[in-house]
């Protein structure tokens, strides 16, 4: 697999907002497949890394819808996107900037605890079920303008989602995989039938 047109291509599959946001990096020592760090405001681009020996063995609608719901699931963390956490987050960092100015210990303390907790609870819904399902729907949907079917789609994304676990080393899927796959599987309408692996593809 040559590195760079991996690269080169997954960016052309990428939505508008994924090209503009996020940058790829490929790495052999990577223990997931592939993971992006939480985002915080201050970043300008957001990472996603992919294991490349890992990468190698997934077929290429693998690879294509890991990729896109990994990018929709990055790129739907926004911190100016207003709400009542993201906006007490936003106070707060404003409030200890003043505060500190100003030099009031008490007020440092009350600001900072504010914008920790608002912060927290950001990040806690990003981890949510909700926002992985949200993705993963996000991500059949871009697909489709990439030429997959619904069905095929929802169906890769459950095989690559359970082959990554298999080359990650791990027995089982987490909970929150399962409630994903159920979900795709209900898109799919695989519901009550058996998977079938599609054949793979460089």
């Amino acid at each position: 697999m040559n590195v760079a047109q991996e690269i080169e291509y997954l960016r052309d599959l990428m939505p508008v907002s994924g090209r503009m946001l996020v940058k790829l990096i490929a790495k052999a020592d990577r223990p997931l497949t592939i993971e992006a760090p939480f985002p915080y405001p201050w970043q300008r681009s957001r990472k996603v890394y992919f294991n490349l020996h890992h990468w190698r063995q997934l077929s290429r609608a693998e690879r294509d819808l890991l990729m896109l719901r990994t990018v929709m699931w990055v790129t739907e963390i926004r911190w100016l996107k207003w709400d009542l956490y993201r906006g007490a987050a936003i106070a707060g960092m404003l409030a200890t900037i003043v505060e500190t100015v100003q030099g009031d210990p008490l007020g440092i303390v009350a600001a900072g605890s504010l914008t920790a907790f608002a912060a927290r609870q950001v990040w806690r819904r990003t981890q949510s079920s909700d926002q992985d399902i949200s993705a993963d729907e996000a991500a059949v949907s871009i697909a489709q303008r990439r030429g997959y079917g619904a069905e095929t789609a929802a169906l890769s994304l459950i095989q690559a989602i359970e082959h990554a676990a298999e080359l990650e080393g791990r027995s089982s899927l987490e909970f929150t995989e399962v409630i994903r796959c159920q979900n795709l599987r209900a898109i799919a309408r695989l519901s009550s039938e058996p998977i079938v692996t599609p054949p793979s593809a460089d």
